[in-house]
């Protein structure tokens, strides 16, 4: 899974790289202008790889992982006049979802770009311009169909962009409304289609409020975009949580009581990217390795085995499953979980479940 990370100049888009990454890359009061991307691969937080490794005591324990993309800022009419750069464009696209820092800190040396702290007007601004640059690569689109079809060809081709064409216009007219495409009804066929363009409003959006130590009580404008398709938003004490980030755990955890913190930023994001991607986790345990997998809601065993190696899926004859919670209800017994019924023999085309531990039984 890759997150983007994009904001406005001086929006603290690096302290929140830095808080999720626990990373110590430069923040500056000044946007370099420079194509600069910072990049960082972090595990997913989970107690149930901590709790199967104390009980499987493996050679080694591998958490789901999490790649951070901290891209250059959004800036205001970036995305009129033809589009975005393509090099930002291209960046940007490369992700599966995009975390957009908004700033609502005050800070004197810390000028704003448009003058003034507003998070509702900063959002609109990134959003106006994400939309205005599907709007450019739509329009482009569909003016080199339109010489193609003029040219004529083959029929096969010609009904292929056809096809697209009628896509793209139904597209367009959402987007001419000012909305984005998220939660737009899309068949597989057609999510194949549009992977290639780029378009922005299409990825899932996690809009991180940056607030001082004071904090930040979310807007009902900005609230309201939590009933958004694929969208949420929530607020980080952005350079509370870089400073966080870099202690050591006994520290760490003063530090979350004396500000209120229940839990780190980092584990709050992942599990709301999670949720916004449509992901969730399975386990495979043994006495070699504890190891989480992510794969999308709705998968089944068989596409479980292929995250794991494809030679599972190919020679794939049965899926031993047992939940987490049922094996912890078990004291991490697996004889006892299989005495109980509770671990079961499942086909290819049973959905896997959000803590599944997995044994896949395949010939090849």
């Amino acid at each position: 899974m890759q997150i983007g990370i994009v904001g406005l100049p001086n929006s603290g888009k690096t302290t929140i790289f830095n808080a999720l990454t626990r990373g110590e890359a430069e923040t500056t009061a000044y946007a370099s202008g420079t194509m600069e991307v910072h990049t960082a691969v972090v595990d997913v937080p989970d107690e149930r790889v901590d709790k199967l490794s104390e009980i499987f005591r493996p050679r080694r324990t591998i958490y789901a992982k999490v790649q951070y993309n901290d891209i250059g800022g959004v800036t205001k009419g970036i995305g009129s006049s033809g589009g975005m750069s393509g090099q930002l464009l291209n960046r940007m696209s490369q992700n599966d979802a995009l975390l957009l820092v908004i700033r609502a800190f005050e800070n004197e040396l810390v000028p704003h770009p448009e003058g003034s702290v507003d998070p509702v007007r900063d959002v609109e601004i990134v959003q106006t311009e994400f939309l205005l640059s599907d709007m450019s690569l739509m329009d482009n689109r569909l003016k080199r169909i339109e010489e193609r079809l003029k040219k004529g060809g083959d029929p096969k081709e010609r009904a292929t962009y056809r096809e697209e064409k009628e896509l793209l216009l139904r597209l367009q007219a959402v987007l001419e409304e000012e909305k984005p495409l998220r939660g737009i009804e899309l068949s597989p066929e057609e999510e194949k289609t549009l992977r290639a363009f780029g378009l922005l409003t299409l990825k899932p959006l996690l809009i991180v409020v940056n607030a001082g130590d004071e904090g930040y009580d979310l807007p009902d404008e900005l609230a309201a975009l939590n009933d958004q398709p694929e969208t949420a938003v929530m607020v980080l004490q952005g350079k509370v949580e870089m400073e966080l980030s870099q202690m050591d755990p006994d520290e760490a955890a003063e530090f979350l009581d004396a500000f209120g913190i229940e839990e780190p930023g980092l584990n709050r994001v992942i599990k709301k990217s999670y949720e916004l991607l449509g992901l969730q986790s399975f386990f495979t345990v043994g006495e070699d390795e504890v190891r989480a997998w992510t794969v999308r809601k709705g998968a089944t065993a068989l596409e479980a085995a292929a995250a794991i190696h494809t030679d599972l899926a190919r020679g794939f004859i049965r899926a031993e499953v047992v939940h987490y919670e049922d094996l912890m209800a078990c004291d991490g017994s697996m004889a006892e979980a299989r005495k109980r019924g509770l671990l079961r023999l499942e086909g290819k085309e049973y959905v896997v479940q959000d803590g599944d531990i997995v044994h896949i039984r395949f010939n090849v």
